[in-house]
């Protein structure tokens, strides 16, 4: 036992003697771990080049370590307090850079958002909606439109009102002949269940936005963008009945069956994209004020994969816009086999139309393919850019997003071929219309982490030395 203890003694001795005698000879001061009594180098380097002011400091540093233990443990957590308002005063003033779209704190903050993302989650489930009722073929059920909404049917002489109306519609005459009463109820809750929806998701938006307004929650620029927003909803009605009185009218040729016109149902769903884009951009906007960073490495790979998802974005904007027109011409019905359009890669008739332009917007054939083409095309680009995020070093958070929507682009896509081969179930299509939703919202979330930090956020980053090693 007491030649252990000569043994540390000595090698403790030993060291320290090195340490001096370095310093003597004037070599670089590296003071680590590798001595117990040297833990905080910083707090005891020497800047003398003599060897007694070092050995007088070192004494110092010695009768430092005989004080007792609890005046030690004081001092320690004084300094773990310290270095903890330090990093909270460095956060805030990060933080005092940004321009925040929620003032009155972080609890504003969070139930703003919890509202904008309940928002955007209802315009989601109204799109799925909508969807539903035009392929159940359901839209054109109710002919007329009121501003302030109706109640629906509430006796069987309400509800015979009501279908005789509908019985003189061209589609009734065309399409449902025949038809009883009961499928008529189906097709009419359908559509009135889709408008009155969107009336109340006018209702849900209206009234915290004022509630937070009044509380003094939301900016001018937030407010602002809100405000364009509900009238974007707002007109968003009125586009509806635009679209469907389209349909109210006769076609032009007795063998052609009434429907919407295709611009408009495009003009209304792209609509309906933009608004659930916009509110849910805001939401982010509010919740994550900044993007995820880490290290400025990571903020220059984002940069560079900032580059290839704006226009991979832009590409899944159009194709989503070009399964708008797939729907208002029906065709999905066109060609119900893949890779091929029935025999041939290109069919015959895709320039049937005249004048030529009216070939890229309503001839079916000409539809479906440029929708294939266009699908086919995000789902390469998506690869293209996961392949490109391997190679470059960001956050994982951004890695894993982008992984992700390569997985979302290839379900959308074996969706689509799938509804197509099945001759466009109900349930298969409106999988796939939401799958779009759903690729779009990743993109917009990934358009959102990967944009540019603010300026305190680089300038903080910025100060942070680089690692060695």
């Amino acid at each position: 036992m007491l030649g252990s203890r000569v043994g540390a003694l000595l090698r403790r001795s030993t060291k320290t003697l090195t340490l001096i005698s370095r310093d003597l000879r004037g070599s670089p001061r590296v003071y680590s771990h590798e001595h117990p009594l040297l833990s905080n180098p910083s707090r005891f380097a020497v800047s003398e080049p003599c060897g007694r002011c070092f050995l007088s400091r070192y004494s110092s540093f010695s009768a430092f370590r005989s004080l007792p233990k609890s005046l030690s443990g004081q001092s320690s957590r004084k300094m773990s307090t310290s270095a903890t308002l330090l990093n909270k005063t460095r956060t805030d003033v990060t933080n005092a850079g940004l321009k925040l779209l929620v003032t009155k704190g972080p609890h504003a903050q969070k139930v703003v958002g919890i509202w904008l993302f309940g928002c955007a989650a209802w315009v989601f489930s109204l799109v799925v909606l909508g969807g539903v009722t035009r392929l159940t073929r359901s839209g054109l059920s109710m002919t007329d439109w009121k501003f302030t909404g109706a109640l629906p049917p509430l006796s069987e002489d309400q509800w015979r009102l009501e279908f005789e109306k509908y019985q003189q519609s061209p589609e009734y005459k065309r399409v449902n002949r025949g038809m009883n009463m009961e499928d008529f109820k189906f097709i009419y809750w359908m559509e009135y269940a889709h408008r009155m929806w969107g009336r109340a998701l006018g209702v849900v938006f209206a009234v915290p936005f004022a509630y937070f307004l009044a509380k003094g929650y939301i900016t001018r620029q937030l407010g602002v963008r809100l405000s364009a927003l509900f009238a974007l909803g707002a007109g968003q009605g009125l586009i509806g009945w635009w679209m469907v009185k389209s349909g109210l009218e006769e076609p032009a040729s007795e063998y052609v069956q009434p429907r919407v016109s295709p611009y408009r149902l495009a003009t209304h769903l792209a609509c309906a994209f933009g608004i659930y884009c916009g509110i849910l951009r805001t939401a982010l906007s509010v919740v994550m004020p900044d993007p995820p960073t880490g290290s400025m490495n990571w903020v220059n790979g984002a940069a560079k994969i900032r580059k290839l998802v704006l226009p991979v974005s832009v590409l899944v904007g159009i194709t989503a816009a070009s399964g708008a027109f797939v729907a208002g011409n029906d065709a999905g019905h066109a060609y119900n086999t893949f890779p091929k359009m029935g025999d041939s890669w290109i069919p015959d008739d895709i320039f049937d139309m005249e004048p030529l332009i009216r070939n890229f917007f309503e001839n079916t054939s000409t539809v479906q393919l440029h929708h294939r083409i266009l699908a086919t095309s995000t789902l390469v680009s998506v690869g293209a850019l996961w392949l490109a995020a391997r190679k470059i070093e960001m956050h994982p958070a951004i890695q894993s997003l982008i992984g992700s929507t390569l997985g979302m682009a290839a379900l959308q896509v074996t969706l689509g071929i799938s509804t197509l081969l099945t001759y466009v179930p109900v349930s298969l299509a409106s999988a796939h219309q939401a799958g779009a939703l759903t690729l779009l919202t990743l993109m917009v979330l990934l358009v959102h982490t990967v944009r540019k930090p603010s300026p305190s956020l680089l300038k903080s980053l910025a100060s942070v030395p680089k690692s060695k090693g």
